[in-house]
């Protein structure tokens, strides 16, 4: 899946139309309160501007409803910020493809940055038009996209802008290429042993993703809220927990198909209530107290993962344990952290929650590679063919 990368397309004297994710927190000021997304996004912007290119960049931010609550889903603040990290003025377009955003795109010089408004106000968007995409494409000699986290999605500006774009250079960013070169080797070539370890709340949110990697992994652990959907299969006691009574049948077909390569926990962590200071217990899997909830593996499970972890060579993560949000719950989230941490195999965290627990237990410079999509790198640990990179013009 090696495709043209933006570090490979002489930009000079051009205009670069960059697809980005910039969809960041803000607080009800407007403030952004985490700008690691637009941080991840500075090298292949200014890649292109130290090659005299100069960089048009796109994203959303939020879901605008088009009604008059929308204000606080604009870009502006994003491109304020992406000024001070560049120390250099960006320009911002108070429309997409309107009159402004289009002189401004056709004033740019070299070595300027055009930030536009957020994508999601104009409704061609989200329906993939044509006539949208188009408009956009006009404005740049090349295209590069850099936002893996909507990888998986046919917005507009991720298929439609590309295919619009006819023969004119259309490259990944930095980010996107080393997103799909870590997932889709960990996916196509694996060292083995490959474990893969899969918590969350819902069976249903990763049915495709577990029967995808019983098929490739040597071993698929299962942790967090979904295991006592499986333990309610296997006809245990599983108290208040939360569970998905529609999937039991679902999840003694995985457990039938994946044998012993689906491991599942042997003991759990429990509380009568959801905080800190509830009555606690530890309990034999499948033995949970009526007024109890599993809220974590318990330690023999978290001690047996991080066993099978520690002998990995390949390793894929998505989703936590347990509460990891809630001492002492975090226990079993963080003993797989570190045995992941400590090992010598090829670590991939898959976004979402799974990104947040290794950034808050303090292990994120300790693995390979911690993903920016938590949708897009399920979709891809499901097998899912991006249309939004296929479009892309092959290295």
């Amino acid at each position: 899946m090696a495709k043209l990368t933006i570090q490979n397309v002489d930009v000079a004297g051009k205009r670069v139309l960059m697809r980005v994710d910039f969809n960041v927190p803000l607080d009800g000021d407007l403030n952004i309160t985490d700008d690691r997304r637009i941080r991840m996004a500075l090298p292949s912007i200014q890649s292109v501007l130290e090659r005299g290119g100069s960089v048009i960049l796109m994203s959303h931010l939020g879901r605008p409803k088009g009604d008059g609550d929308d204000a606080k889903f604009s870009l502006k603040s994003a491109a304020v910020r992406l000024g001070e990290l560049l120390g250099s003025s960006v320009e911002f377009a108070s429309d997409t493809v309107g009159a402004d955003a289009q002189a401004k795109a056709a004033a740019l010089n070299a070595g300027g940055v055009l930030v536009l408004e957020n994508l999601r106000f104009n409704a061609g968007e989200k329906k993939g038009d044509a006539d949208f995409a188009a408009q956009l494409a006009a404005m740049a000699d090349v295209y590069c996209n850099d936002a893996f986290g909507t990888c998986h999605r046919k917005d507009a500006s991720m298929v439609g802008v590309p295919q619009a774009m006819g023969d004119k250079p259309k490259a990944v960013g930095f980010l996107v290429a080393k997103e799909i070169q870590y997932l889709s080797d960990a996916i196509g070539n694996p060292e083995r042993p490959f474990v893969a370890i899969l918590g969350g709340a819902k069976v249903s949110d990763k049915i495709n993703v577990i029967q995808n990697l019983l098929g490739i992994c040597d071993k698929v652990l299962i942790g967090g809220a979904m295991a006592y959907t499986f333990a309610l299969a296997a006809d245990g006691k599983i108290g208040k927990s939360l569970v998905e009574p529609d999937k039991v049948e679902l999840a003694n077909e995985l457990m039938a198909s994946g044998g012993d390569k689906l491991v599942l926990p042997i003991d759990t962590h429990c509380g009568d209530d959801f905080n800190s200071e509830c009555n606690k217990e530890v309990v034999k899997a499948g033995q949970i107290s009526d007024n109890f909830e599993g809220l974590d593996i318990g330690p023999e499970t978290a001690e047996m993962y991080a066993g099978i972890v520690a002998d990995a060579k390949t390793i894929v993560w998505n989703g936590p344990m347990g509460v990891f949000e809630m001492s002492p719950f975090d226990a079993g989230t963080k003993a797989v952290a570190e045995a992941i941490a400590e090992g010598d195999g090829t670590s991939i965290i898959g976004g979402g929650d799974s990104a947040a627990a290794i950034q808050q237990l303090g292990f994120a410079d300790q693995v390979s590679h911690v993903s920016t999509g938590g949708g897009a790198s399920l979709a891809m640990l499901e097998g899912q063919v991006f249309e939004a990179v296929e479009v892309l013009d092959d290295a």
